[in-house]
């Protein structure tokens, strides 16, 4: 192990930390314009009849959207060189990665929100506050899925891993190189999981109380 060392990059892990950086900055953007979406969706799905139907069909289309498929369709619908009244609009590598997982993001709001707001319209303010732990758990699904950048050239955690894993010859170096990246993620997903357990409880000792 300690021969092993020296063959790993000076500024690896650095690069390996700035490159989890942009998994955090993907999911995020995802999440954010997930929750604006899943949010009008769930409280139209709410109201029910024709145009609830068809929210629910449309949630149900966004599940199952594969997000490397709406990934490269976006790569391919936009050209790089688009503009609109002269500035640039064309998406970064990290913008499409982020908009190729809304669908996800937005069809995973909408299940849990709807189900908050039936938890809120029933008294139950524990109940609603499941929100977010999911959502939590959506936000570290998207950080992991942020890793499909790597395939259009997004410079993410697991693509410099991979870059990494490249100027190792043996297969031994690499595997204990996987081993660290995984290191490097399960701990800090961990952390996030902690502080959510925990925010989750303060809240619902908060609802209890009130």
């Amino acid at each position: 192990m300690t021969a092993w060392f020296p063959r790993i990059s000076d500024d690896f892990v650095l690069q390996l930390l700035l490159g989890m950086t942009v998994n955090f900055q993907i999911a995020a953007l995802a999440l954010v314009f997930g929750l604006a979406l899943g949010a009008l969706f769930a409280w139209v799905r709410l109201a029910g009849g024709v145009v609830g139907g068809a929210a629910a069909a449309v949630i149900g289309l966004m599940r199952a959207a594969p997000t490397f498929v709406v990934m490269f369709f976006l790569l391919n619908i936009i050209p790089r060189d688009a503009t609109l009244f002269g500035v640039g609009v064309a998406p970064s590598g990290i913008m499409t990665v982020a908009l190729s997982l809304v669908p996800y993001s937005a069809s995973y709001v909408a299940d849990n929100g709807a189900e908050a707001l039936k938890q809120l319209r029933a008294g139950s303010t524990l109940g609603a506050l499941q929100f977010l732990p999911n959502v939590t758990r959506a936000f570290f699904v998207l950080v992991m899925s942020s890793s499909a950048g790597a395939a259009i050239g997004v410079t993410e955690g697991i693509a410099v891993i991979l870059r990494e894993a490249e100027l190792m010859p043996a297969l031994g170096d690499k595997l204990v190189l996987f081993a660290v990246g995984i290191v490097f993620f399960g701990v800090t997903l961990q952390a996030g999981f902690a502080l959510m357990r925990l925010l989750q409880r303060r809240l619902g000792r908060l609802a209890t109380r009130g």
